[in-house]
């Protein structure tokens, strides 16, 4: 990978990371303005229901800022692009779809054949 493609992943990645900090952000002033007021016992189920969906929303958000800060490091160390398990270049198309893959898409692929079996066991 090229220094211009490094630069592009780069930014793209901080770019993402800004966005769910963002969000997150947003949810946090949603659920700080105010209790549950609906009066009716159905709304304030649902209005619980939208609220937990939303953290667990939020928490799926903070895991994958942790791999963004993750790719963001192996952007560092010059290790980003690169397959953890084989050590073979990840295409950039994977990564441009995915920008935290840490597999290629063998190697990938051989991980999630091997939870199938293992899982159906």
């Amino acid at each position: 990978m090229n220094e211009m493609q490094t630069e592009y992943f780069r930014q793209k990645l901080l770019n993402w990371r800004q966005e769910l900090l963002r969000e997150s952000d947003e949810t946090l002033q949603h659920l700080q303005e105010g209790g549950l007021q609906e009066a009716d016992i159905a709304d304030r189920a649902q209005a619980e229901a939208d609220r937990t969906l939303e953290l667990r929303t939020r928490d799926r958000a903070r895991k994958l800022i942790s791999k963004i800060d993750a790719a963001l490091g192996r952007i560092e160390d010059g290790s980003y692009g690169f397959c953890e398990e084989t050590g073979d270049p990840i295409g950039v198309r994977r990564l441009d779809v995915r920008p935290i893959a840490t597999l290629s898409i063998e190697a990938q692929e051989r991980h999630e054949r091997m939870e199938r079996t293992h899982r159906d066991e």
